[in-house]
């Protein structure tokens, strides 16, 4: 690779950032260099690297807007700010307040559970039980463990517990302000915490105003 300068260094990398997403290839072409050198360039300018499509695609640090799950997509290109798949899931586990089954992973995720959970059978960091004959997986951690297999149970077990009008009101203006949320993002909103409605409640009156998310949006 010939020296380049400042001018068309910040030429590159304005490309790269219009570009969105790019691949090893697109930066070799656009250094002019080899590709032990392209990668030492990913690692100095700390880019994400994509966290399907086998790793193939990168995005500059400063274009992905992260959702309340620390993700992020492009067309059909997922990005983590946690890094590859496995971390991901470690830390999307470890932060959910019920566990979470492989369904409702791979609906964050934005993949089929189908394609990768068997490689988490023995992970460290996570652990799964089997409920109803679904596994769900909880944080290893023995306290947090605890609180969500507790918070699980509550939750899959029928409740009369309604909101008020005024509580009802609190979560409409809630979904509002923050189009796209999902449940878990919505328990932890202050606004929710500062009125103390229950997860239970709110799960209550999602479920029966049809809006339960299946999918998480994503923010692009």
């Amino acid at each position: 690779m010939g020296k380049i300068t400042e001018g068309e260094l910040a030429r590159i990398l304005n490309s790269l950032e219009e570009k969105k997403i790019f691949t090893l290839d697109t930066l070799v072409s656009f250094l002019s260099c080899s590709v032990p050198t392209a990668r030492l360039k990913l690692k100095q300018w700390g880019t994400y690297t994509s966290y399907n499509q086998n790793g193939r695609y990168y995005t500059m640090p400063s274009v992905p807007r992260f959702d309340d799950n620390g993700l992020w997509h492009y067309r059909e290109i997922y990005f983590s700010q946690y890094g590859n798949l496995k971390n991901t899931i470690i830390q999307l586990v470890s932060d959910s307040s019920f566990g979470l089954t492989g369904k409702e992973i791979g609906a964050i995720v934005r993949l089929d559970p189908r394609s990768f959970l068997h490689h988490f059978r023995n992970t460290k960091g996570i652990q799964r039980e089997k409920r109803d004959g679904v596994y769900v997986y909880y944080a290893s951690n023995a306290v947090t463990y605890e609180q969500q297999k507790k918070r699980r149970e509550m939750l899959e077990h029928p409740s009369d517990e309604f909101v008020s009008d005024t509580k009802a009101v609190v979560i409409l203006c809630a979904l509002i302000k923050h189009h796209g949320i999902g449940f878990e993002a919505i328990i932890a909103l202050p606004e929710i915490r500062m009125h103390q409605i229950s997860p239970k409640a709110v799960h209550n009156f999602l479920e029966h105003h049809g809006l339960i998310k299946k999918t998480p949006a994503t923010k692009r």
